[in-house]
């Protein structure tokens, strides 16, 4: 699938059309159509993608989940186990995960 396939996609799924989109995103009216033969500049590409809170990297066709999973925020938060060089307990990654997961969601309800 390519980045203007994908985009598509995103858009159908919201009930928006292509050129809604790019008027949200104050994009020309043919953007995303010219994206089919070309590439699209990093910047425009990270605002398609805060747009429809999607990674740039789903959009390029490097990640086929839209976003992280809850499994892929939680073992990022197991991952990562010292701050400012100090080690931190279980239920401190336990707190980040779930102040990650309330934020997140917030977010993601905020948008829609």
């Amino acid at each position: 699938m390519t980045t203007f396939d994908r985009i598509k996609e995103l858009a159908e799924k919201r009930g928006k059309s292509l050129p809604a989109v790019s008027a949200d995103l104050k994009f020309s009216d043919n953007l995303f159509y010219r994206w089919k033969t070309s590439n699209p500049k990093a910047s425009d590409l990270a605002k398609v993608a805060d747009y429809f809170h999607v990674s740039v990297d789903y959009l390029l066709g490097r990640e086929e989940k839209p976003f992280p999973s809850d499994a892929d925020l939680a073992d990022m938060i197991e991952r990562s186990t010292h701050f400012d060089g100090k080690e931190y307990p279980d239920e401190v990654k336990q707190g980040m995960k779930d102040v990650l997961r309330a934020y997140l969601m917030g977010r993601l309800d905020d948008k829609e």
